[in-house]
Formats: C-alpha cells, structure tokens, sequence
C-alpha cells in the first residue's frame, strides 16, 4: 500500500498532540517531518512538545524542525489560558532525549518540496502559518509541488474564539495566513471552527479511547477532559471541541467531512476584525474559489477514526 507522504506543521497545544499522536499511529501515513511554530506556547515550548509527543508513540525518529518564533509582521500571541503554561497541561510531562533537528523549519519544508517527487507531499497545518508562507514568500517554485495544503484554522457561521471574528491560527498571524490562500496551489482544504465545533469529546467519546489498553489512548482521553474543562465553561456544549486532528482525519477519511470550494480571504488592518476568515459562500464576489471549505463532520465516524490509529501506539 503506497502512503501518503505528509509535514505536519504544528505548535503543540493538547489537541495537536492527538492530531500528532494519530498520524504516527496510521499506517497509511508517513510522516517525513515535523515543522514546529510558536503559536499556543512560544517555539521553545513547541519544540520540546513536539519530542515529547514523538516519545510518547515510540517513534524518536522522525524528524523534528524548529521554526519561526514570532508571526511575520506582528507580536506573538499565546493560548497559555486554553492549553496551560506547558501546552500540554493535564498530562506528565518527560525531559525529550531525542534532538532538535539543525535545518530551520522553513528550509526543511523547502528541500523536501524541491527534493520529492512534485505533486506527493501533502502539507497538514496544525497552527499558525507562519512557516508555510516563510516558506512560499522565499520559494515561490515550491507552491507547484505540493499535493495539498490541509489547515485548521477560520471561521466564519461560528464566530471566532480568540476574537469575536477571528479563529485562533489565524488571529496570530493574518498576513501568513493571507499569503497561504492566495498562494495559487492546486488545493488547499480549510477546517474552520465551523467543522470543528461539530467534531466535540463527548464523555462517551473519550470513553472510547479510555478504553484502549495502551498508553497513547489513555493520554489522549486526558488531553480530552482538560480541554473540556475549559471550552464546555464556555461554549456549554456536550463536549469540546476537537480542532486539530479533523487535519489529519480529513487526510486519512475525507468522505467524513463535507463543504465547497469557495472564496475565503484574511482580514489584515482592521483593529476590530483583524484575522476574520470572510466566505464568500454564496459566490456575490464573483472571485475564483480558492479553497475546499468544510462545514460539517461525522463525529462518530471521526472519533472512531482517531481510536483505530491510537490503538497501534504504545
């Protein structure tokens, strides 16, 4: 069976760590690299988080590529009140042995593009985009070899969760963002808090992992119950929601996520709505899609996905 060659590029947070711990689960999935992005908790905490993750799955060999350490125009902002001074609070936590990689993030995303075969690497963004379009700005050839760019980040019929508009990714770096959507590549799929905050960890959910008798399903299950502390207090919903590994499922499952390609452009300048995802949904811009916008997830299916692959992990 050929396997889908994938980046992640992440900013580990609790929910990347599920999203990460899922793709080194599959089989159907090889993992070339790891691209790591200050966004939840600044890169130095990224960094070491990624590791640990790759530890935790027993796979020390993947590489690991530490990035940018700020957004590309503006100061950085933290998430340290959703995912805790770590990032991975709710979980023990270990000292990494395995090693940072020397090659910056940025051109180890850049070699593999230009050294792989054109068209068979798909990239997964887990955070900011900080890296991507560090990336694009300084390569501009690589946006032709790319099979596909699969973020989590936007909003739009949901609202935003770090601004009244604005998702989280996003809102930390808008321009990265910008330059990602209109960067021309073949396809690039966006998983909005408007499929995600469908994708939530019902305490049956996580029961389902819980019940794995392995490592990495305990550690998801407690990822799970941390983040609902925080987003069922605010969104009173049946569970919080799981943003990050609907990137990976998406890449391993699509037929469990529905959409249309659409018009979805980054607001830049505006105080009030800076880092908005507007949608042309109805297509009144008359503008080309540029992006495959999903708006809807079977959970079930979803959360039956992430128990298959956490189940082969330690």
């Amino acid at each position: 069976m050929n396997k889908t060659a994938i980046i992640i590029d992440t900013d580990p947070g609790q929910d990347d760590a599920v999203a990460i711990l899922t793709a080194l689960g599959s089989s159907r999935l090889e993992v070339v690299g790891i691209s790591v992005v200050a966004g939840n908790v600044p890169l130095e905490l990224t960094a070491k988080n990624v590791r640990i993750i790759c530890e935790w799955a027993g796979r020390p060999e993947v590489p690991v590529h530490a990035g940018c350490e700020r957004p590309l125009l503006r100061p950085l902002v933290t998430a340290e009140h959703v995912h805790g001074k770590t990032g991975l609070d709710g979980v023990p936590l270990h000292e990494p042995a395995m090693p940072l990689q020397q090659e910056h993030a940025v051109d180890f995303i850049i070699r593999t593009l230009r050294e792989r075969e054109r068209g068979t690497v798909t990239l997964c963004m887990l955070g900011p985009l900080t890296n991507l379009a560090m990336a694009i700005v300084r390569a501009p050839d690589i946006v032709g070899r790319i099979r596909e760019i699969v973020l989590m980040g936007g909003a739009y019929f949901e609202g935003g969760n770090i601004t009244p508009s604005a998702e989280f990714n996003i809102y930390v770096d808008p321009h990265a963002a910008a330059t990602v959507l209109a960067c021309g590549a073949a396809a690039i799929t966006m998983l909005p808090l408007d499929v995600t905050h469908k994708a939530t960890a019902s305490l049956a959910r996580i029961g389902l992992l819980r019940a794995l008798p392995n490592r990495a399903g305990n550690l998801a299950a407690d990822i799970m119950t941390t983040l609902e502390r925080f987003d069922v207090q605010r969104y009173g919903a049946d569970g919080a929601p799981l943003h990050d590994p609907t990137v990976i499922a998406y890449v391993l499952q699509p037929e469990l996520f529905s959409g249309r390609k659409v018009y979805v452009a980054v607001e830049q300048n505006s105080e009030l709505t800076l880092g908005a995802t507007p949608v042309d949904w109805w297509g009144i811009t008359g503008k080309p899609a540029n992006v495959n916008y999903l708006t809807t997830v079977d959970s079930d299916g979803f959360f039956r996905l992430l128990a298959d692959n956490l189940s082969t992990l330690p």
